[in-house]
């Protein structure tokens, strides 16, 4: 039972970074569109930011990667400033929106890589004699 549970939170981590990955990209297009404020760089960069570790998430969450943990830990912590830059448009709901999953995804990532200790780990084929010969 432990193991469908990690699964299932394994899952939902990924379908709310696809879901994150996929908003920060049509808020990219909706921001290059209205111009003008809309196009601060460093909002810019955010989101593009945002997108790109979220499919880094979701690949080494598909991976087993050892460094998912650490991963996702630092996809929390780009979505949060992400969500935050997002809501300086206040009186925008595709931007509240985009602040909104964000903070979902935040929320997820932040679980997984808190518990990160107790999902699947590949085993290393790396030996202490390959180690030794480098």
């Amino acid at each position: 039972m432990i193991i469908e549970s990690i699964l299932a939170e394994m899952e939902a981590c990924k379908q709310i970074c696809i879901e994150c990955q996929t908003t920060c990209i049509d808020t990219l297009k909706y921001c290059k569109h209205r111009g003008g404020k809309y196009m601060d760089m460093s909002m810019i960069s955010m989101m593009r930011d945002c997108a790109e570790m979220c499919t880094m998430c979701v690949n080494m969450i598909n991976d087993g990667s050892e460094f998912m943990g650490n991963t996702c830990s630092l996809c929390a912590q780009i979505c949060d400033r992400t969500a935050i830059t997002c809501e300086q448009t206040s009186g925008d709901a595709t931007m509240m929106f985009c602040a909104a999953m964000c903070r979902k995804c935040a929320e997820y990532c932040n679980k997984m890589g808190l518990n990160s200790a107790s999902y699947f780990r590949r085993s290393s084929l790396v030996t202490e004699d390959a180690l030794l010969s480098i």
